[in-house]
């Protein structure tokens, strides 16, 4: 219990003293915000502070945050103190620099940023890894809450053979539909204080069951710790554990959600509360779940990682601590989560293709044009996931890579943009390299990626060694970069 409360005071603590200082790095000011400059009714729409930052929390808190953690705890209470650290060091400074520095560059979205700051060619790149992650988060984000919905809700298998299934899922892919063609405040301004209802009391909830089992809740043995033996089914601490909690920590995924909000921002000075702080709830969300988790382990039920996945442990959970009627609830209240987070993200992957193409989405037409081209590839790889035995395993895995390796060109654009102003730009570019490390060694290694691990096995050697050359390069661009084009960057054309 200790360490976990070591944890939430590190949390929320930190995230007040960092989120302080890195506010003071950006300096907010004044100047009118995109929101107001370049108003068009549609995806340019001043909303109220507490509207954006409730929107922000839900876009960036879908079941990432939930499911890696109860995944994650498996490696033991370390994960208490590494999820803080990296929330604060981390994860919601991304998301804040990212939705700043897209105000200062009239709501620009993350590809073009990355062109401005670190090059085209970078970009360009960057471009296929975004749109594929848009389509795996949309993918992912109505499989799982669909899931959740005729399982736990309507008590029916989730096959693919049950009609309710494809019912479900396609109720939520138009409620998606919708989400993305229409503009921003009409829809999503409307329904997410609702779900943002329901996503507070599931979140307390759970956490009050938590707090109430102090027992199980294990401490870090310090005198005996070794990373080489905090490890799930012989995995290593280092990639796997990051990769696996993945949302909870850093997200790549947030940068666009950051971006879409910064067009609905109407003073900078907001930032903080809307950006950086709604990632501290997330870390308290996967905080709480991960001890729930934690509990429901150290508790004589028979409840073991081998017999219960993941998303089932959602619903184990609540019912533990809340009881079947408390617990539908709680569960509405994780289903909302993926749902806001699809929603916004089809509608970031729409705005992408606009601004990469130059179409107008002032018109409805074009606008369904670019909406239509997104929803066909997406509903594919869900029926993939859904028809074939591996399919969402598979799925899921290329979803944590990805999502967390977008983030490391977010972080090299945000160290980029401090160098060129002789401001502190390693407060971006440590955290980065630290995650290139992480997703680099871990897509060496894995079978889903170059399949080191065919010639080393479970050893990470080669993989570590390439992994730590290429992360230094990544260093040296970053900062080679910054120093090559210094402040004419800004006179690019965005």
């Amino acid at each position: 219990m200790i360490t976990f409360v070591i944890g939430l005071v590190i949390l929320i603590g930190g995230g007040f003293l960092y989120g302080g200082f890195v506010e003071r790095i950006f300096q907010p000011d004044d100047r009118e915000t995109p929101a107001v400059a370049s108003y068009d009714g549609v995806d340019f729409v001043g909303m109220k502070k507490w509207k954006n930052s409730l929107i922000e929390l839900l876009n960036i808190a879908g079941t990432g945050p939930i499911l890696g953690p109860i995944q994650g705890i498996l490696f033991g209470p370390l994960a208490f103190l590494t999820i803080p650290l990296g929330c604060v060091l981390a994860g919601a400074m991304h998301d804040y620099f990212s939705g700043m520095i897209s105000m200062r560059n009239n709501g620009a979205q993350m590809p073009k940023m990355i062109q401005k700051y670190l090059g085209k060619n970078v970009r360009s790149f960057y471009n296929i890894v975004i749109m594929i992650l848009m389509l795996l988060v949309g993918a992912v984000f109505i499989y799982t809450p669909g899931d959740l919905i005729v399982g736990d809700v309507l008590k029916q298998p989730t096959t693919a053979a049950n009609p309710t299934t494809w019912i479900v899922y396609g109720l939520i892919f138009l409620y998606y539909l919708i989400a993305t063609f229409f503009p921003i405040d009409q829809i999503i301004g409307r329904v997410y204080p609702i779900f943002g209802g329901l996503l507070v009391i599931s979140a307390i909830a759970i956490f009050a069951g938590v707090i109430f089992h102090p027992a199980q809740l294990r401490n870090v043995d310090f005198a005996n710790l070794s990373l080489q033996n905090v490890t799930k089914d012989g995995a290593p601490w280092i990639p796997i554990f990051f990769i696996t909690v993945a949302c909870g920590i850093l997200s790549g995924f947030h940068a666009t959600q950051a971006t879409l909000i910064s067009r609905s921002v109407t003073s900078e000075k907001e930032g903080r509360t809307t950006f950086y702080d709604m990632m501290i709830i997330e870390g308290f969300i996967a905080m709480t779940w991960a001890a729930a988790a934690m509990v429901m382990y150290n508790t004589d039920n028979g409840i073991t990682p081998a017999n219960t996945g993941a998303t089932a442990m959602i619903g184990v959970i609540s019912r533990y601590f809340l009881g079947n009627f408390g617990a539908v609830f709680a569960i509405i209240g994780v289903i909302v989560l993926p749902i806001t987070s699809g929603d916004t993200a089809l509608r970031s992957l729409r705005l992408i293709i606009a601004e990469r193409f130059n179409i107008d989405q002032i018109s409805k037409s074009k606008r369904a044009m670019v909406t239509i081209s997104i929803f066909i590839p997406c509903g594919l790889i869900l029926y993939f996931a859904k028809t074939n035995p591996a399919g969402f395993n598979m799925l899921w895995r290329y979803f944590a890579f990805t999502n967390q390796f977008i983030a490391i060109f977010a972080m090299s654009m945000i160290a980029v943009y401090l160098f060129i102003r002789k401001q502190n730009g390693w407060i971006a570019l440590i955290p980065g390299m630290f995650y290139a490390f992480v997703v680099l060694s871990f897509i060496i290694h894995a079978p889903i990626g170059f399949n080191m691990a065919a010639f080393e096995k479970t050893s990470y050697t080669y993989s570590y060694l390439i992994a730590g050359a290429l992360t230094l390069l990544y260093a040296w661009y970053t900062t080679n970069y910054a120093k090559k084009h210094g402040m004419s960057i800004e006179d690019r054309k965005l």
